[in-house]
């Protein structure tokens, strides 16, 4: 059978690129950290929403020295009346300024003799005026932005409550093999479940949200059933993505009508992986079994997947020199587990398509082209 296996690039590309997006939804703030804006984010009242001191001082108008007249605190009633010339008020951070007051004068700045303050204004007034953030309706933060600490924080200074985001694409896992136990210590010819961990990792870093987990035991029927019945918009499939007797992914993608996108992918390890579009317009992952071969292939294809569903634009990868003994691939990339530390990558070895050893100690997956040689420069994708 002729070899349809693409190029690594371009199979990560393609996943990327998908445009097919699950909607979008309201949630409150404390539910949108880490998700993408599906609308901007605008400005509901005016920020600062009235002046307020930048510094605990005395708030003073005119020419000094000043007599103070009383107190303002953050969080209390402003001040009665306007501050003639000569006169002032203490004043906290995050008070209301008095409307005619013209500076705050921070407390080292200054000196108090009785009722007095006296010191030197300087060009700046230490004011924050109304609105000079954020004006109702402007816009603060684009569509399209991951959800960060700062965005929250700015999203609740505007007097948003709520974001519109995109909403997480859902993701069934379907574990496949007689051998595999999904708990406990594995007994005589068993493994255990290594890749639904992976899985689960890798696309809550994409911005998904993994819904559904099955152990399958081998049989193209049982597959097939499971993929007609989830409600997930993303399935994917450990193990069976091969070619051999137990291998069932592609003759049941071929009966369900799936177009089939990806078909291998030119790698060392993780060549087996597969990408497909049911008729319905789900999406169908093939991972091979062997874990390190799968997280390769999870972060080929189902992790860039998972985030064009979820809005997300997936960055480019960090290019770095990368030394040790690795082998190249001569048809396609070697991907290698590697520790990062002073801006360049280091290969860790024992690393083998069926051991996590090595990936469990890594920071990345270096991706060596066929001419990379130790020393040379390799894109490095770090591991969740």
């Amino acid at each position: 059978m002729p070899d349809l296996a693409m190029p690594w690039d371009r199979a990560r590309a393609l996943a990327a690129g998908v445009s097919a997006m699950p909607g979008t939804e309201r949630v409150l703030l404390a539910e949108a950290a880490g998700r993408v804006l599906a609308a901007p984010l605008r400005a509901a009242v005016p920020a600062p929403a009235f002046d307020t001191a930048a510094m605990d001082g005395f708030a003073v108008a005119g020419p000094g020295p000043w007599r103070i007249g009383g107190r303002v605190l953050a969080g209390g009633p402003g001040w009665v009346g306007e501050l003639a010339e000569g006169e002032a008020v203490e004043i906290a951070t995050g008070a209301i300024v008095p409307a005619t007051a013209e500076a705050v004068l921070p407390y080292e700045e200054c000196q108090v003799d009785g009722d007095l303050v006296r010191g030197a204004r300087k060009t700046k007034d230490h004011i924050r005026r109304a609105g000079e953030d954020a004006r109702p309706g402007d816009e603060l933060v684009p569509a399209g932005r991951i959800v960060t600490a700062a965005v929250l924080g700015a999203a609740a200074q505007a007097g948003a409550g709520e974001l519109t985001v995109h909403r997480r694409p859902s993701v069934a896992v379907l574990v496949t093999g007689d051998e595999v136990v999904t708990s406990g210590l594995p007994g005589p010819g068993q493994v255990r479940d290594a890749l639904s961990p992976i899985v689960t990792a890798l696309v809550t870093r994409a911005g998904g949200q993994p819904v559904a987990y099955h152990h399958l035991r081998d049989g193209a029927g049982l597959l097939r059933t499971a993929i007609e019945t989830t409600d997930a918009e993303v399935v994917v499939v450990t193990g069976s993505s091969s070619a051999g007797a137990a291998d069932h992914l592609g003759p049941v993608l071929s009966g369900l009508g799936a177009r089939r996108l990806v078909d291998g992918v030119r790698c060392r390890p993780g060549h087996p992986q597969a990408l497909a579009v049911t008729a319905d317009g789900r999406w169908v992952v093939g991972l091979p079994g062997n874990p390190f071969a799968g997280l390769v292939a999870g972060l080929t294809i189902l992790e860039p997947l998972v985030a064009s569903l979820a809005g997300r634009s997936l960055p480019a990868p960090a290019t770095l020199p990368v030394f040790g003994a690795g082998r190249p691939y001569p048809d396609g990339v070697r991907l290698a587990p590697v520790e990062v530390s002073g801006g360049q990558a280091r290969i860790l070895p024992g690393a083998r398509a069926g051991s996590l050893r090595a990936a469990a100690m890594a920071d990345a997956v270096a991706v060596l082209e066929p001419d990379w040689v130790t020393g040379s420069s390799a894109a490095v994708l770090p591991v969740p």
